[in-house]
């Protein structure tokens, strides 16, 4: 190596095995969700599919719920809304504001939707963080304000997985 030449940092983490799947825990007393999984794709990918109306292409199962009419003004304090339509055909809203925006290592934002059976219309708030490795991204999300809601906090954690399964599976798709 020369002396004025800088060698190459590589800052992707390597990750086991075990944590390519998506798996969340719940710290019930705290209140709090922790999701995590390895996802084909670059933080920038998944903070635009997190971030922009590509949440309709991917957020929702036809056994669940689709999101739709995605809207989002992409800055602190700005609000997001989307619509969700029920897989029965039911209606549903969400809203809430981004808190935080590190483009592409971290979001963080509030959520609130009309109508929740385990949560009634009470906020919570979403961290997702992304940070590269060899395969992709490991995306670990921190879903606060379950404190005396341990059965939505439980739900909502099994959610999440089949969530974040969703965006491995788009981006799978995607890049096939």
């Amino acid at each position: 190596m020369s002396a004025g030449s800088k060698k190459k940092i590589d800052y992707r983490l390597p990750t086991a095995s075990k944590w390519h799947s998506p798996r969340a825990v719940v710290d019930a007393e705290a209140g709090i969700i922790i999701a995590t999984a390895e996802i084909s794709a670059t933080p920038e990918q998944i903070f635009h599919a997190f971030t922009t109306d590509e949440v309709e292409r991917w957020w929702g199962h036809q056994d669940y719920y689709w999101w739709r009419e995605w809207k989002a003004d992409l800055r602190v304090c700005g609000s997001w809304s989307v619509r969700v339509v029920l897989a029965n055909g039911g209606m549903n809203g969400g809203r809430g504001e981004f808190a935080e925006l590190d483009e592409p290592n971290k979001i963080v934002m509030t959520r609130r939707f009309d109508e929740h059976p385990l949560l009634d219309d009470r906020e919570t708030t979403i961290t997702y963080r992304m940070n590269p490795t060899e395969n992709g991204t490991f995306l670990t999300l921190r879903d606060e304000g379950y404190i005396g809601r341990s059965e939505a906090a439980f739900g909502n954690a099994e959610h999440w997985e089949r969530v974040l399964s969703w965006l491995e599976n788009y981006f799978k798709q995607k890049n096939i």
